[in-house]
């Protein structure tokens, strides 16, 4: 990369960090009301947390605590499908059914964002499983803070394989501007508000995580 071009990333990332700043703070404000409401409905209806915490890897490979809503019952992750979700799924509450199709599980993230864990706009941070299946290509999603919304999420959000995905992340990655982070935020709220592709079609398109574990080489003493 020139050094001109470095130069002005540079400068888009920092007004990136101070936008996202700014953003969260007005909509922590305005969606207050909203998230005690949510967490009242999340209590009054389901035993558990309000809260669902989970280890997600951020920029760097680093490891992080997500907030979400807590939308499916105690204990989920080590029933059926694991860290796979059907529309159907059985673990979903009622209540984690409408805040899935509005995407408003995802509102906790805005704290981290505000931690500088996570971005408003990056690749979806993924789970630390998943790394073993990484290769040099599938790393450098890596290379930029993940987000609550991002390329991946406007071109089929959770409809597409994984593989799908990282290809957009890695061209976020790419083409990273302060106009592609805007353009993302915009399209997104059109596709959250018509509530398309929330859920992976298991039937038509086979397993959502399709990659394959990278062989590691090593030397040989023969």
């Amino acid at each position: 990369m020139k050094k001109n071009s470095l130069y002005s990333r540079e400068i888009q990332l920092a007004v990136k960090r101070l936008f996202d700043i700014a953003a969260v703070v007005i909509a922590l404000l305005l969606t207050f009301p909203l998230f005690l409401l949510i967490a009242i409905a999340i209590k009054t209806t389901s035993k558990g947390t309000i809260l669902f915490l989970q280890d997600r890897v951020g920029k760097d490979a680093k490891i992080f605590k997500l907030y979400k809503f807590r939308t499916m019952v105690p204990g989920a992750i080590n029933m059926s499908q694991g860290l796979a979700v059907s529309e159907k799924d059985p673990r979903i509450t009622k209540v984690g059914s409408f805040l899935r199709k509005t995407s408003l599980d995802e509102i906790p993230q805005l704290l981290n964002v505000l931690k500088g864990n996570i971005s408003l706009v990056g690749p979806r941070p993924t789970v630390p499983q998943h790394l073993e299946y990484y290769g040099e290509f599938e790393h450098r999603r890596l290379e930029i803070k993940p987000g609550i919304t991002g390329l991946a999420m406007v071109r089929g959000r959770a409809s597409i394989p994984w593989s799908e995905r990282i290809k957009y992340d890695v061209e976020y990655v790419d083409n990273f501007s302060l106009w592609l982070d805007l353009k993302i935020i915009l399209q997104t709220l059109w596709i959250v508000l018509r509530r398309k592709n929330v859920y992976y079609d298991y039937k038509k398109n086979g397993p959502p995580f399709d990659l394959k574990k990278t062989v590691q080489k090593t030397e040989s003493n023969d």
